[in-house]
């Protein structure tokens, strides 16, 4: 039996709909796992229904993690905000510490991993962590950006047998002060915290990047198989 991977949806609220980038369940299935899409609700007895039928999570990239959920008022940069998501994944994210099942949060799902660890986030790296290097690529989005260095005695470092690597990247916010119990994987070139993980825990990790613009990448498939596999 292939390991059931939960991802999360995205919304959008000019179309009133949900939605997702196909390769996010691509890249689970080439590497082994069986994709479904979970649709989003506040409804904690159907959320907690639908953990339960699942291996592990895959937070997804999409809309600014609220403010609030980190004690700040939203400055004006800070994007649309999906509260339905924030209150789901919170969730899901305290069933899987509780039972011990995988998560891999990718771009806001790193983000939201360290909020939810009590951690904060630059609201819009722009204003607040003013670089060279330009964390919003324009496509092809498979195309690497910049360069992060991966820790070694890390599990990002095991799985991917190196200290450098260069990535995609596509956002504007990101993490400023690390929320408790996580420790930092990854930094990009100007410092900013690109993987983290939660020791004592089968999976819990949390990228910057996005592999699923390239799932062709072999680090790509590599964290996916990690993560997919972690779930036996």
């Amino acid at each position: 039996m292939k390991n059931i991977i939960g991802i999360i949806s995205l919304w959008d609220s000019k179309k009133d709909s949900m939605w997702l980038v196909p390769t996010y369940s691509t890249g689970i299935e080439k590497v082994n796992g069986l994709p479904i899409v979970l649709p989003l609700t506040d409804n904690v007895e159907n959320i907690l229904q639908m953990c339960d039928i699942c291996d592990g999570f895959l937070f997804t990239g999409g809309h600014d993690v609220n403010p609030n959920m980190y004690h700040q008022e939203p400055i004006a940069q800070c994007g649309e905000v999906c509260n339905v998501r924030d209150t789901m994944e919170k969730i899901i994210f305290q069933y899987a510490l509780k039972e011990d099942k995988s998560i891999l949060g990718i771009c806001r799902g790193i983000q939201l991993i360290n909020v939810l660890c009590g951690g904060t986030l630059y609201q819009d790296l722009s204003l607040q962590h003013k670089s060279s290097i330009n964390h919003v690529q324009k496509p092809p989005y498979s195309n690497p950006q910049h360069s992060v260095y991966v820790q070694e005695d890390t599990p990002l470092y095991n799985t991917l047998n190196k200290s450098k690597i260069d990535v995609n990247s596509y956002h504007h916010q990101a993490i400023d002060v690390l929320g408790k119990d996580l420790k930092v994987s990854a930094i990009s070139q100007d410092g900013l915290t690109e993987a983290v993980y939660m020791p004592n825990k089968k999976f819990i990790q949390g990228i910057q990047w996005h592999p699923e613009f390239s799932i062709d990448n072999p680090d790509s498939i590599k964290i996916l198989d990690s993560f997919v596999k972690s779930c036996n």
